[in-house]
């Protein structure tokens, strides 16, 4: 039985349960078919999801789709998976992600796009972390930038959201960009934004899957890990990355 600190960890856990709700369509404008493009043999998806799960259970993990039929390869990849799946509107994204984190329960709801195949489990666990000790309605990396793109997390109170929601879906700007609305609040004393200090010099690369020339980076980066991805953090990555430009440059001069 557990006792102390561990027995007020694991209450807190369970209280202030975090959901992560995966939002992904398969027609991108940029890169057709992102989700499911393979690497090594295995779906974008996947990659994404397999590190998420170094986090949360699968349980916890629910995709979030549109009802459009060009997603039903989206919903049916969930299903051979074995991940819950959501389908609600195409074009109001932030209805999509509220209804899709109902459907968890839970107390929090974290956003991850589908094109963040490098999003860093220990970051996402410090997050998580913050989440569960109920203190803030709001929890953010991405504010100032000072992570990759394509590194981002963003947590909301189901409650905290709920309130905003039907300002956020007057606005078509803020319906398609989710938490947007949230950052222009005067709320800092319930918003808690996490900082990039480890490496500082990472700030704003651009490390999420959007262009064909982004699935040629992530391929050659997840190609060239000498860990296993779901170990592959900030660091790792970054410098990865830098090898990458340095290869290109080298090939077109």
């Amino acid at each position: 039985m557990k006792s102390g600190a561990a027995a007020l960890q694991n209450t807190l856990a369970i209280e202030n349960k975090v959901g992560i709700v995966l939002l992904a369509r398969y027609n991108s404008r940029r890169l057709p078919g992102k989700a499911l493009k393979k690497i090594a043999g295995k779906p974008v998806l996947s990659y994404i999801i397999e590190r998420l799960k170094t986090v949360v259970p699968t349980q916890q993990i629910i995709l979030a789709t549109s009802s459009n039929k060009s997603d039903d390869v989206l919903a049916n990849y969930a299903k051979d998976i074995g991940i819950a799946c959501f389908r609600g509107s195409l074009e109001k994204v932030a209805l999509r992600f509220y209804e899709a984190a109902q459907q968890l329960n839970c107390t929090y709801a974290c956003r991850i796009n589908g094109d963040n195949i490098f999003l860093d489990p220990a970051v996402l666990a410090t997050m998580v972390q913050e989440a569960q000790q109920g203190q803030y309605h709001f929890l953010s990396n991405v504010k100032a930038r000072t992570f990759p793109k394509g590194m981002s997390v963003e947590i909301v109170a189901m409650a905290y959201y709920q309130k905003h929601l039907t300002t956020i879906l007057n606005s078509a700007y803020y319906t398609e960009h989710v938490m947007v609305y949230l950052y222009e609040l005067a709320a800092a004393d319930a918003h808690f934004y996490l900082e990039n200090k480890e490496l500082p010099e990472a700030a704003g690369l651009q490390l999420a899957l959007d262009t064909p020339e982004d699935f040629e980076r992530s391929q050659w980066i997840l190609q060239n890990l000498k860990v296993p991805h779901t170990q592959a953090d900030l660091r790792k990555i970054a410098a990865l990355n830098e090898k990458y430009q340095k290869y290109i440059k080298s090939h077109n001069s």
